[in-house]
């Protein structure tokens, strides 16, 4: 049985004119075995790989020709170069993204909140910075410097774990060329996302009743903290400097507005240098005693100086909080377009190397019991310092059938598990208890989700099969990834916020007038559950974007229909001799102008 006929989610595609030989099609092989690159290479379902032998993994990998060595030689030096430069365009971004929302993150991050709001505030301060790992350290920093309380920290944490899974969907995006490659790409990003958010919904009620990570990470506290240095991965040391180079973003610039050091950005500007030099001892070097910051010694904005490569190359002398901004927007565009141009090299250059690769080879390479692979997850995550970067690398690796969900979905925990090492360094640095609590509590978070939602088959059927119904809805409409990510991370993180005010404010109207809305929104949600299960909803949904889809193709093949239409109606009226286009409408205006004189 094909995909398309045990899941009506599938939708119908034409049959492919291509003849099935013994080197395209598996139904044609005596082995039965798929290779990559075949005809119907979709049509292989998990039950239908075979098992390898270690051996067979052996002979594939090592025993070539010269020629064939050669290519590979080629191909894996093509695959670095397009790999360095798509973590170049990640770190970029990030770079852009921090000065974009520097000031809006620093600025939402630095009060005492209810849970709902702190919790809003991590994810959508991470979704600006494009970083879990600066948000974390961030919020460890603010828990050491007493600028927020445990409680608050730890909502921000979760927060912060939800955010940080918009990287790896914007990325599957990048393979919207492609519908089978979409649909994989983005359920393998997506099984993140459910993940964080499944397991802050268990949780975070958890905690708020039982106060249960702070009572676990409070009974292994040590009495006090040794000063500690900091730590930076050897991929973030090599990629770094480049992107350094371009735009460098002012991290203590988001602590300092956070921790209440300054009351906004205005302060930071105009940038100034001394003398007008554009380096780091004149524009980013710490002020001596009695010096006036953007007098005697220099002051910088969003974006600052590097010690060692200099200023970057939208650095600029006297630039506003504006200028600064619209070079940060200038980035964010360079670094997607880079991303995107980097991560179709790279598919292509991995698709060009596993072409006549047998998938049972390649899965049985790749499919390590699911502990090793937590453990992977968390060792990359560790070395690159940004679990962004781990889950969005591999998510083209799913997009193109190297690595099943299965197989993503435990090394995006070990992932989860890995970027936790950011905040406790950071904890470390700031000689705090409470902010080796809070990053303990990061820690202990995705641990317990991981004890929830992956050991029990069951229950890890939950995300994976929550990924899957996503990625198959993008092969209806590409509408979906952004108006998923548009919808998850930004409109109902802001309406919860806004919901959550209606409860702090201490005025009985706004309060109940809060629980009308609650109850209300409880409400809707049963009722679209009910919908949606019960009433054929699904199906229904389905079908819309079915429509939508037929109508999108039916509009961009128009031109081309109706230019066929054309010449078929030119051939008919050379065959019949009817008279041309121009020639009727002739004759059709004398006849009406001969029926006006009549009248």
């Amino acid at each position: 049985m094909t995909s398309a006929e045990a899941d009506p989610v599938y939708p119908a595609e034409p049959a492919k004119d291509v003849e099935l030989t013994e080197e395209n099609s598996r139904k044609m092989r005596k082995t039965g075995s798929t290779h990559f690159g075949d005809a119907d290479f979709e049509e292989e379902q998990m039950a239908d790989i075979g098992d390898a032998t270690w051996a067979e993994v052996g002979r594939a990998c090592c025993v070539h020709s010269p020629m064939e060595w050669g290519k590979i030689f080629i191909g894996v030096c093509a695959a670095f170069f397009f790999l360095y430069f798509f973590l170049f365009s990640l770190e970029l971004l990030g770079n852009a993204a921090k000065v974009l929302g520097g000031c809006t993150a620093g600025g939402i991050m630095g009060d005492n909140v209810n849970p709902v709001a702190a919790l809003v505030i991590g994810e959508l301060a991470t979704a600006l910075v494009q970083s879990s790992s600066t948000t974390t350290s961030i919020i460890v920093s603010l828990v050491g410097a007493s600028a927020i309380d445990i409680n608050t920290g730890i909502y921000m944490i979760m927060g912060a774990n939800i955010g940080t899974s918009v990287t790896n969907t914007i990325v599957a995006m990048g393979q919207m060329s492609d519908g089978v490659q979409l649909e994989r790409a983005f359920a393998g990003a997506t099984v993140h996302d459910l993940f964080n958010l499944l397991t802050v919904a268990v949780l975070f009620p958890l905690e708020l009743i039982s106060g249960y990570l702070r009572a676990l990470t409070g009974a292994m506290l040590p009495e006090q903290v040794a000063d500690g240095d900091k730590w930076e991965g050897p991929i973030k040391q090599i990629v770094s400097p480049l992107a350094g180079r371009v735009i460098k973003p002012a991290k203590d610039l988001i602590k300092e507005i956070a921790t209440g050091k300054v009351e906004n950005c205005d302060a930071y500007y105009p940038v100034y240098c001394v003398g007008g030099i554009e380096d780091y001892k004149s524009c980013a070097n710490k002020c001596a005693d009695g010096q006036e910051k953007g007098v005697d010694c220099g002051r910088v904005g969003l974006i600052t100086c590097d010690k060692k490569t200099g200023c970057p190359a939208f650095f600029q002398h006297g630039a506003t909080k504006k200028d600064d901004s619209i070079s940060g927007g200038i980035c964010l565009v360079l670094s997607l377009i880079f991303l995107l141009i980097c991560l179709m090299g790279l598919v292509n250059v991995l698709q060009r190397g596993l072409m006549g690769m047998s998938t049972r080879i390649i899965y049985k390479a790749t499919n390590v019991p699911g502990v090793v692979a937590i453990a992977i997850g968390a060792a990359v995550t560790i070395l690159v310092q940004s679990s962004s970067i781990t889950t969005s690398v591999l998510t083209p690796l799913v997009g193109i059938g190297v690595i099943q969900l299965e197989q993503m979905f435990p090394l995006t925990l070990g992932a989860n598990i890995g970027t936790t090492v950011t905040g406790l360094l950071a904890s470390l640095v700031s000689d705090s208890v409470a902010a080796l609590q809070v990053a303990l509590c990061h820690l202990f978070f995705n641990i317990s989700g991981i004890i929830i939602w992956y050991p029990v088959p069951f229950m890890r059927k939950i995300p994976l099969n929550g990924a899957r119904e996503l990625g198959k809805w993008t092969r209806r409409s590409k509408a979906i990834p952004p108006i998923y990510i548009i919808t998850v991370f930004f409109i109902c993180p802001l309406l919860l916020l806004g919901l959550s005010e209606l409860f702090v404010q201490k005025k009985v109207g706004w309060t109940v007038l809060g629980t009308i809305i609650v109850i209300a929104v409880v409400l809707g949600i049963v009722r679209f559950a009910w919908w949606w299960k019960r009433q054929e909803g699904r199906n229904q949904f389905i079908a819309c974007l079915d429509k939508r889809t037929a109508r999108n193709e039916a509009m961009a093949s128009l031109p081309e229909d109706m230019k066929f239409l054309k010449g078929k109606i030119a051939q008919l009226a050379e065959h019949t001799g009817l008279p041309e286009d121009e020639e009727a409408d002739e004759e059709k205006a004398e006849g009406t102008d001969a029926a006006e004189e009549a009248a």
